[in-house]
């Protein structure tokens, strides 16, 4: 049996439906399961056969469990005895533990006749985005006729990447797409971090996803006690 939802439709015209969030309000469990018999599967994944539906949802409640439908287009459906809220509790962990992990990208973009002025601004700029956590994409746009000289723009490119070694690396070589080389930077962890064109934030690990790997770094070194900042170069 197909699994159904509440069709979209139905409304007044010209009305506003809020859709439902809830990204578990479509699975079905205990009396919400409809169909006569299910295939049950224990809460230590044992196979039990297939039951009665009002039979395996007595033995879910009896153990203070719930019956869950897991494969709801199988015949008959599969239906597992779990803590349903653990599990959605578990999920919801997972789901925020990723969402806080991930990182932005943010972008920089260079031409290849870019002024030393600018070309350290943008660069401060990047190690202030590596330095928060985020990637950091590099572009460089050709215009007219310095098509015939990318080399140019790949020189800069490079040597972009070897100004921010300090604070971040590069996922690949920088490479040439249409009229544009690109060039992805990956953060370095926060205590090998040594910026070159600005301040250090000295709040940056209550925020940055790479953080957390940083304490085992440190309790993994050499057994001194702290290290002193990083100092900019002049």
């Amino acid at each position: 049996m197909a699994t159904s939802f509440p069709s979209a439709g139905g409304g007044r015209p010209g009305s506003y439906q809020r859709r439902n969030v809830d990204p578990f309000a479509a699975i079905r469990r205990n009396h919400r399961i409809k169909t006569p018999t299910v295939r049950v599967i224990s809460p230590e994944g044992k196979q039990l056969g297939i039951l009665d539906t009002q039979k395996a949802i007595n033995l879910a409640l009896e153990n203070g469990l719930d019956l869950v439908e897991v494969a709801p287009n199988a015949t008959p459906p599969v239906c597992r005895i779990m803590d349903f809220g653990k599990y959605v509790y578990e999920e919801q962990k997972k789901t925020s533990h990723a969402k806080s992990t991930a990182s932005k990208i943010k972008e920089i973009e260079f031409t290849a006749r870019i002024e030393t002025h600018d070309y350290e601004t943008k660069l401060r700029h990047a190690e202030e985005f590596l330095d928060h956590g985020n990637k950091v994409k590099m572009r460089l746009k050709f215009r007219g006729r310095e098509m015939a000289h990318t080399d140019i723009g790949f020189n800069l490119m490079k040597r972009a990447v070897v100004d921010l070694a300090g604070m971040g690396h590069p996922d690949a070589e920088p490479k040439l797409i249409g009229r544009n080389i690109h060039v992805m930077l990956t953060p370095l962890p926060v205590n090998k971090r040594k910026p070159k064109f600005h301040e250090p934030d000295e709040n940056r690990a209550e925020h940055d996803p790479s953080s957390n790997n940083n304490h085992q770094d440190e309790d993994e070194g050499s057994g001194t006690a702290g290290s002193k900042p990083p100092t900019p170069a002049s």
